[in-house]
């Protein structure tokens, strides 16, 4: 009897997730049937800063980056960012309030480009490795 390694699971938990993403499995019917609202405006809306938040993609929230803008006492603001649920914050600032949700739009896109390229990585080499287990005789 031979022992995996957890990684091997993790993986495959990751290659699984990727191959049968969450807005796949929605049935077409309901987003057919779905009506379409008119926007009810062009002008982009104010954003409050303080409490403002956005959270990093990944399949497991234990891993999952969050950005939120607090304000403190004196009117100043600050970018709080964690890993998973109960870690301790990495505080940036003192911020204006634009610059405060700048900062968090700006990692939340670096993060997710990240995450994209690596998930292109993962699905590519699972593609050649599927190739090469096949080329071999192995299955």
């Amino acid at each position: 009897m031979s022992q995996s390694d957890p990684t091997d699971h993790a993986l495959a938990a990751i290659a699984s997730i990727l191959e049968n993403p969450e807005t796949d499995r929605e049935p077409k019917a309901a987003i057919e049937d779905t009506p379409i609202e008119p926007e009810a405006s062009i002008a982009p809306e104010y954003v409050e800063a303080d409490g403002y938040s956005k959270v990093g993609p990944g399949p497991m929230a234990a891993i999952r980056f969050r950005w939120t803008v607090r304000r403190d006492d004196s009117g100043e603001y600050y970018v709080d960012e964690t890993i998973g649920e109960h870690s301790a914050p990495v505080t940036n600032g003192p911020l204006t309030g634009d610059a405060a949700i700048r900062l968090v739009d700006d990692r939340e896109s670096e993060a997710r480009q990240r995450f994209e390229m690596l998930r292109s990585e993962m699905t590519g080499r699972s593609g050649v490795a599927n190739f090469v287990g096949k080329d071999s005789g192995e299955m």
